[in-house]
């Protein structure tokens, strides 16, 4: 009779802690997906850290630096929104746009250090 292989049977101690105390829900690691892909684009990362920077900007003034046109612009603050990494203020015919106080802490990760060290 061969003998059973024990590592099938038995979970394997892990080798290091884990890294959260739970694993992500499905709703949770939606928005999770959301926000990472509202980050995929190198324009709106951009985009995140002068509005970040500014505290304030409108719609206007992000046209020049990101050397886009408004509709482009409008579209990129549009998938942040969505992503909940920016809130907008409709004032006449501008948007002025700032970083919702919820979601200070994640941007300043995100812009507030460059580029992560290996």
């Amino acid at each position: 009779m061969p003998a059973t292989d024990q590592r099938a049977s038995s979970p394997s101690p892990a080798c290091c802690g884990a890294v959260t105390e739970a694993p992500l829900g499905d709703a949770e690691a939606a928005v999770l997906a959301q926000t990472y892909a509202a980050l995929a684009d190198p324009v709106r990362v951009k985009l995140l850290s002068l509005v970040a920077a500014s505290g304030e900007v409108c719609s206007c003034d992000l046209v020049e630096p990101l050397a886009k046109s408004q509709p482009t612009v409008s579209h990129h603050t549009r998938i942040l929104a969505e992503a909940g990494l920016i809130a907008g203020d409709k004032r006449g015919r501008w948007v002025y746009w700032s970083v919702p106080a919820a979601r200070t802490e994640f941007v300043r990760q995100v812009v507030g250090g460059g580029l992560p060290t290996s």
